[in-house]
């Protein structure tokens, strides 16, 4: 059986990775990563679902024993990417796409190297905080907060592997495809030389 590909999408708040996400997997047969937090759930959140929920000792302990890819706190609470579930749909030969923040695709692909780093974004920043202020979610200091991370995440774009502009969600969505079906191609590509190199094939 062939492993499963591991993709791993990052790009600033506001960039439209959710919404672009949620479209492409209506059509195409992906896990997604869970995250674990230490929080409690809200109304209508299922463990195992939204979020592996943990007890913040029980976060604490899975820290002291590597078993996150990557974790961060916010407002107090964790939030982390447990290796486990990923390493096991990968091994079952199943194809996992993770939307997380760029510090952690950077430890990600530190862990699986031949990982899929795709980097979203909206066309320029001016876009970015339209966007922003139009969610009427957060205050503009926090706006503000979110656009000089955004600045700060650009300068990883060379680190990864395929860029997309979602200045439209369905030409997006077909951008993520293409994007995935050529690293798949490529993939396979190299695996069926080195197998034919060795005379297996």
């Amino acid at each position: 059986m062939n492993k499963g590909m591991l993709i791993v999408l990052s790009g600033p708040s506001g960039s439209g990775k959710g919404t672009v996400l949620k479209k492409f997997l209506e059509e195409n047969d992906f896990k997604v990563s869970i995250s674990a937090t230490s929080r409690e759930p809200r109304e209508n959140e299922i463990d195992g679902v939204n979020y592996f929920f943990k007890l913040r000792e029980e976060f604490e302990e899975m820290i002291e024993n590597d078993d996150f890819f990557e974790y961060a706190m916010f407002n107090g609470n964790y939030y982390g990417t447990p290796k486990e579930y990923v390493l096991k749909e990968l091994e079952k030969g199943n194809d996992v796409i993770l939307e997380i923040e760029v510090q952690g695709a950077m430890q990600v692909k530190s862990i699986v190297p031949d990982c899929v780093l795709i980097f979203m974004t909206t066309p320029n920043i001016n876009i970015l905080k339209e966007r922003l202020i139009g969610r009427n979610t957060e205050s503009m200091e926090v706006i503000e907060q979110r656009l000089n991370t955004a600045l700060a995440e650009v300068d990883y774009i060379n680190c990864y592997d395929y860029l997309i502009i979602n200045d439209d969600v369905d030409i997006a969505v077909r951008d993520l495809k293409d994007a995935i079906k050529n690293a798949k191609a490529k993939v396979a590509k190299n695996n069926n030389f080195i197998k034919y190199f060795k005379g297996e094939i």
